[in-house]
């Protein structure tokens, strides 16, 4: 060994004692507002079904339909990828693997809508059978992993009717088997923090009422207005929303449509590829960022129907827009018909399939202190093994090749993805 070298301090233990007193709040404020992402599953989209057409067979329909528009528009991996642009190494593989998840899990998130997609005579008995049919679904194995539902939002003209909506369809769920593990609310139209405040208040009640642990209840906000961004002191609205919500905010789902309308936006151009979705987007993503709280994208209202010509043309646009989606770190998007979900699957499944051997190599790389030709921060590390772990969850990858590639199982891609504060440096098995 080497000569130790004299270590010498000019510092008294009370100074380091009396800095660390001065930030305590901060540190404890730190942990409450940013504990960062919660490492469960995020579905790749969402699907919005209205409360009066939901059924028993919705999503196994949806699967079905989504596979007779490939066998009519697309019937073989050459086909699609045509369509499309895949690459030749790519075509097959994720053409086999879009059809197998439509016929396995079509639907990864669903929400029985009672809001702008309503046209039902009597909400009261369609929230009561969303519940059951919802309850029914978990019970045979046959739901999408995350269900819920859209209720209307807490404007003054509508939220009676929404907060009653919101009663009948939990006190359903509870009446019928319990609340699932999957379930998921979201709430519309939110323009001022206090109205999230309010739904705070409506779901303790409820969990008081039946005696649910605190905080069973979250739920997801909807960006669809030009206040729910820039508030009129000038202060990013959504961010003091995420505070509002006391910590049962589960995401900000972004509302192509009604947000560009508000906008002024005219109907031609509303996309969302359009410059003010993206400038809302971003600072929901900015305000989002370590809360633990997930941003989706919108969707399209471009459907993939009628003539086969049409058809490719809505699919370029919806697989375009997603892959776009995902290179900006918005992993959540909507879909609004069957035709959607074989785009929204093949972006997905190309976006990781693409990248996945170099973010494999590289957290190896990492992980085993290796080296390599890009020289990685503990935060990279944490992005490459949330990447990984994102297309296990989603079918894009397996798990066997993943854990063959990088010599890590899911305990440890996990630890890389979801580390404590201050520790980006957790290492393999």
């Amino acid at each position: 060994m080497g000569q130790q070298e004299k270590v010498s301090t000019s510092l008294a233990g009370t100074v380091i004692e009396g800095i660390s007193a001065s930030l305590a709040e901060v540190d404890a404020e730190l942990d409450r507002r940013y504990p960062g992402d919660p490492g469960t599953r995020q579905p790749v989209h969402t699907v919005y079904v209205p409360g009066n057409v939901f059924d028993a067979g919705t999503i196994r329909s949806w699967g079905d339909q989504a596979l007779a528009a490939l066998d009519e528009h697309a019937p073989d991996a050459h086909s699609f990828a045509a369509v499309l642009g895949l690459s030749d190494d790519l075509a097959e593989d994720v053409y086999g693997r879009v059809r197998a998840k439509l016929e396995r899990e079509p639907i990864e998130d669903l929400r029985v809508d009672f809001e702008d997609g309503y046209a039902g005579q009597d909400e009261d008995q369609d929230a009561a059978r969303a519940a059951r049919l919802i309850s029914e679904a978990y019970a045979k194995g046959t739901a999408a992993p995350y269900m819920g539902i859209r209720m209307k939002c807490m404007e003054s003209a509508v939220r009676d009717r929404g907060i009653r909506t919101t009663d009948v369809f939990l006190t359903g769920l509870l009446e019928n088997g319990g609340l699932p593990e999957g379930l998921v609310l979201t709430l519309p139209k939110v323009t001022y923090p206090e109205q999230v405040t309010a739904f705070v208040r409506l779901l303790e009640a409820f969990e008081k009422a039946h005696g649910l642990d605190a905080g069973r209840l979250g739920f997801e906000i909807q960006i669809e207005t030009s206040q729910s961004i820039l508030a009129t002191d000038g202060t990013a609205a959504v961010a003091r929303m995420i505070g509002a919500a006391e910590g049962r905010a589960t995401g900000l789902h972004y509302g192509t449509f009604d947000y560009s309308a508000c906008l002024g936006v005219s109907a031609a151009y509303q996309a969302s590829d359009h410059p003010a979705a993206d400038h809302a987007k971003a600072i929901m993503q900015v305000a989002a960022a370590g809360t633990g709280v997930r941003v989706s994208d919108g969707s399209t209202n471009i459907l993939p129907v009628g003539s086969t010509e049409h058809v490719h043309e809505a699919w370029r646009l919806h697989y375009g827009l997603t892959r776009r989606a995902l290179s900006r770190a918005y992993y959540q998007g909507w879909d609004m018909h069957p035709g959607h979900i074989p785009t929204r699957y093949a972006a997905v499944f190309a976006f990781y399939r693409e990248g996945f051997e170099a973010a494999a190599k590289r957290l190896s790389a990492y992980a085993n202190h290796a080296g390599g030709d890009v020289m990685d921060e503990p935060a990279t590390a944490k992005a490459l093994s949330s990447y990984l772990l994102r297309g296990i969850d989603c079918g894009a990858l397996d798990t066997a090749e993943v854990d063959a590639l990088t010599g890590m199982n899911r305990a440890a891609l996990d630890r890389f993805a979801a580390p404590r504060r201050g520790d980006l440096t957790a290492s393999a098995e």
